[in-house]
């Protein structure tokens, strides 16, 4: 039988600021439905903070459930794994609701938009294949043209 647990069964924790912009706090959810397939996180993005520009070896699903935000997706020029050129392509906003998709290994950042109120989301890292867990690899950038260094 399906076991039903809430999202706010486990409290939130302060996230590791070398992977966003400002206060950040998250909320592990895969140990509570302990699933094999993916890491779910719940994530809270205070005054204005995000993410720093990141990639995922999975694909990655947002689910909005609080504020206002935006997705910024970029591309990627040079072979230097850890200092290349980047360029800004689509941006999304999103609002309380609002379900996204993100590719594989496709560079990003998602976060608030607004300094005054507090944006949260669900994030459904995939695992790239059976036995191969879900990764993240974060970067340093100026969010405008360069990568400067990879940090994780």
């Amino acid at each position: 039988m399906a076991k039903k647990i809430s999202i706010h069964s486990k409290p939130k924790v302060k996230a590791n600021s070398d992977y966003f912009t400002g206060p950040v706090l998250m909320q592990e959810l895969t140990s509570l439905v302990k699933s094999k397939e993916q890491k779910i996180f719940h994530v809270s993005f205070n005054n204005g903070a995000r993410t720093k520009i990141h990639q995922h070896n999975g694909g990655q699903i947002l689910i909005v459930t609080k504020g206002k935000g935006s997705l910024q997706m970029y591309s990627k020029s040079g072979n230097n794994k850890s200092k290349f050129q980047i360029k800004k392509t689509d941006k999304v906003n999103l609002l309380e609701g609002d379900i996204v998709y993100i590719p594989a290994k496709k560079l990003h950042t998602h976060g608030s938009i607004d300094k005054k109120q507090v944006f949260s989301h669900i994030a459904i890292n995939a695992n790239p294949s059976i036995n191969k867990p879900a990764k993240t690899t974060w970067y340093e950038s100026d969010f405008k043209t360069k990568v400067t260094k990879i940090l994780s």
